[in-house]
């Protein structure tokens, strides 16, 4: 079903030319020893590996499901998934950028970052299984006891456990200060857990030897709302001392839920009669601690997006040059054919550049958070660090959310250049819609994202952190703003930071009369500062291509063409997103809910 081929010289362009990942990495003790060559061989095995394994496996996986046994509550992936895991481990894909302490490669996150693009492209419902088994290693990396730690970090590095997160109930989504799992503290310093989960992803499955469950429940005298939660360790077998797994713990799968997507993936309702569980951090502290690994999540349903806008892109370009319909507008330009390749039409061509941009602006921009995490957590000067986390902590809604919402536009236009064979199951076109859906909706929805933008990471500090990113927007504009050559890329930017500027300054005014007025404006916002992000990054690989088009390599000239694009066709959308966000609340609120 279709093809898969790692971007490794993208990738290796954004790394290298663009965020000149190894002078960065220089200034890190830790990752000094990282050089370039190093970096391209480890992406270079992730595409063979995705591109042979896991590709071939994903819409087999997708037809077959996964198959929950009610009596013993086991479930099993569909075939090879299991067969491609343990070659996924035994390679040592699990450890890339792990703790050296815990065997991991100890290698920097925006590498790993990049093979997780490729994982998603070939397979996101194979990749769910280890996808948040990272999350789990840093949120105990970060919070476990010392025990914790030499008991579980191992595993989860190795591949041979697996993770998962155990937040949502029925009752509650995104609201968890209503989730009613109990924990009832025992004598001998364990917990015993009761209560039912739901959407946890990867829940249960037969791929790794043990699943660590992270879970949110709360203690006997907690406070009421997100104030009372706790987090615990609750793993499918108790581990014995030793490491090797004991009996098994009263965490049992009840259902698979029937989704529209991400089939091969087994997303469970989870019960827990009494299942034994250890604190993780603080009592009542469980969502700082959770957040470690929610953050990482985040991260990762971006990559998802990202891996599905290029696995379609790609698909569709392959469609378009060989599929023959009409002719040119401007004349025959394959007379020895019956019709012309779809690539001739200009429609057909938006659609390809559509997917096109969204996959390289992605990719540039989720490479530039990849490392600033590297800098938040390695870098010596404790001032680099501080500015690195705010940046982080600016610009994860809008991984998550602006990255999710292309990939959905960027699979529906790929889709569409298939015609009526994209409605049709076996050309594969149909799957990656599918899939690309629930990115906009896990991990807190996209409107969750846009509130957390604007409400707490742009007004709750007055936006300072949004004013640090653009200072180097601005910067950037008064070094590029003479170049005559850079003007069509200059120009728009430095309008557009002028309207964020302003826009942000208005919301903030309406939101001290009225607070609705954030929930009114956020989701256009995001968007807005997400296209300025991506500007900024288009504008910066132009000024590369610009540099380096004449020396043969036609990489540069299409690099500069999907910029050009981007400019003319995706940027101009912020006008009428700016016209949605200052037309406030009234329209939406005045309406009487029993007049809908």
């Amino acid at each position: 079903m279709g093809q898969y081929i790692a971007p490794l010289r993208d990738m290796q362009f954004v790394l290298h030319e663009l965020l000149q990942v190894e002078d960065e990495l220089k200034a890190m003790p830790k990752h000094a020893e990282t050089n370039r060559e190093l970096i391209d061989q480890v992406l270079e095995e992730g595409g063979k590996f995705t591109s042979q394994i896991l590709f071939p496996l994903n819409h087999s996986g997708d037809r077959e499901g996964c198959h929950l046994d009610k009596v013993t509550h086991e479930v099993t992936p569909p075939k090879g998934f299991k067969a491609a895991y343990k070659q996924y481990v035994e390679a040592g894909w699990p450890s890339v950028s792990c703790d050296p302490e815990y065997g991991g490669q100890g290698l920097p996150l925006v590498v790993n970052n990049s093979f997780y693009e490729m994982l998603n492209s070939a397979n996101q419902a194979w990749t769910m299984y280890p996808g948040l088994s990272h999350g789990a290693y840093e949120c105990l990396h970060e919070h476990g006891t010392p025990e914790q730690k030499a008991l579980y970090l191992p595993k989860l590095v190795s591949g041979e456990w697996t993770g998962t997160m155990c937040l949502t109930e029925s009752h509650c989504g995104t609201d968890l200060g209503m989730l009613r799992s109990k924990a009832e503290p025992q004598a001998d310093g364990s917990f015993k857990i009761s209560g039912g989960k739901i959407f946890i992803s990867a829940g249960e499955h037969d791929m790794s030897e043990n699943i660590v469950h992270l879970v949110l429940a709360r203690l006997p005298d907690a406070p009421a709302g997100t104030k009372g939660i706790s987090l615990f360790i609750v793993p499918k077998f108790l581990p014995n001392a030793d490491g090797s797994v004991g009996a098994r713990n009263p965490i049992f799968c009840g259902a698979i839920e029937e989704k529209m997507g991400i089939h091969g993936n087994s997303t469970c309702q989870m019960n827990m009669d009494e299942a034994t569980g250890w604190l993780i951090g603080q009592p009542n502290k469980g969502l700082n601690a959770m957040f470690v690994m929610m953050n990482a999540a985040r991260l990762g349903v971006g990559m998802q997006s990202l891996g599905l806008t290029e696995v379609a892109f790609q698909n569709a370009l392959v469609y378009a040059k060989d599929r023959l319909q009409m002719r040119s507008l401007t004349g025959v330009k394959a007379p020895e054919k019956a019709a012309d390749p779809i690539i001739v039409h200009p429609d057909v061509r938006r659609m390809l550049l559509t997917a096109k941009a969204y996959a390289e602006g992605g990719r540039a921009f989720s490479s530039y958070v990849a490392l600033q995490i590297d800098k938040e957590l390695n870098h010596p000067d404790e001032e680099v660090r501080k500015d690195a986390a705010d940046e982080v902590a600016l610009l994860t809604p809008i991984i998550k959310s602006f990255l999710t919402d292309n990939g959905w536009i960027a699979t529906s236009e790929a889709m569409q250049v298939y015609g009526g064979h994209g409605f049709i199951a076996e050309w594969g076109m149909e799957q990656y819609v599918r899939d690309s859906r629930i990115n906009m909706i896990y991990e807190g929805t996209n409107t969750i994202q846009s509130l957390d933008l604007l409400g707490r990471k742009v007004l709750m500090d007055n936006g300072a952190k949004l004013r640090k990113f653009g200072a180097k927007v601005q910067a950037f504009v008064e070094e590029n703003g003479t170049n005559e050559a850079m003007s069509e890329f200059i120009t728009p930017l430095a309008d557009l930071g002028d309207k964020v500027t302003k826009l942000t300054m208005e919301i903030g005014m309406k939101a001290f009369q009225n607070p609705d007025e954030v929930g009114a404006a956020a989701v256009p916002y995001l968007r807005v500062v997400g296209h300025m992000v991506y500007a900024y990054f288009f504008a910066r690989m132009a000024k590369i291509a610009l540099e380096k088009q004449d020396g043969g390599d036609k990489f540069y000239q299409s690099k500069l063409g999907t910029a050009r694009f981007y400019f003319a066709r995706l940027l101009p959308e912020t006008a009428m997103l700016i016209r949605q966000a200052r037309s406030g609340s009234a329209n939406l609120m005045a309406l009487d809910a029993d007049l809908f």
